[in-house]
């Protein structure tokens, strides 16, 4: 299954990123042809959580957020945790990627705490979202319609509530990349 052949993924992760919200996006944009890099805050290596402690795990980092460019990739995804999204959405240059990927109208995918970023980057108002449950009303309070559900897709912009969504967030996420640009993104 080679869909996504000549496809390139960027997934923008920090320390503490949700292990399986990572790795199981990467797994299927590799099993479908794609080719992913990982983005992050600092060049070298970054940790993964596992439920409730460090997994143990390091991931290399192919670009910081200052090397990358939006025009590089054909879709993004922010894995959550608690840890990382945090951190991220304190970065103003990581913020100002996901602001100008969203942007770019290409699919921009965001599981668990990671949709703290689109708040952070202002995307989030008027968008059809779903998230961690304790995050809930951080979205209602930016004027996001959240909804509770395994997977939501507001035109190319794909949310999902935790690892145990990954199944459909994964299919949604190859789906997406297939359809391409949305080039109408207004707010529902």
């Amino acid at each position: 299954m080679n869909e996504l052949t000549g496809k390139k993924v960027a997934i923008l992760a920090a320390d503490g990123y949700e292990e399986s919200e990572l790795m199981e996006p990467k797994k299927a944009v590799e099993d479908a042809g794609g080719e992913v890099e990982i983005i992050s805050l600092e060049s070298g290596e970054i940790r993964g959580w596992q439920g409730k402690d460090w997994s143990g795990n390091t991931l290399q980092v192919d670009k910081t957020v200052d090397q990358a460019k939006v025009e590089d990739y054909h879709a993004l995804v922010i894995p959550g945790g608690q840890i990382n999204p945090d951190l991220l959405r304190a970065n103003e240059k990581a913020v100002q990627f996901v602001a100008d990927f969203f942007d770019s109208k290409k699919p921009l995918g965001a599981i668990c705490h990671a949709p703290w970023l689109l708040v952070e980057a202002g995307i989030a108002e008027g968008r059809k979202l779903t998230s961690y449950n304790s995050m809930a009303t951080d979205l209602k309070n930016a004027g996001a319609n959240w909804v509770d559900k395994e997977v939501v897709v507001d035109q190319g912009l794909i949310t999902s509530r935790n690892p145990k969504d990954l199944p459909a967030f994964c299919n949604k996420l190859v789906e997406e990349i297939l359809e391409g640009r949305h080039q109408k993104r207004e707010a529902a």
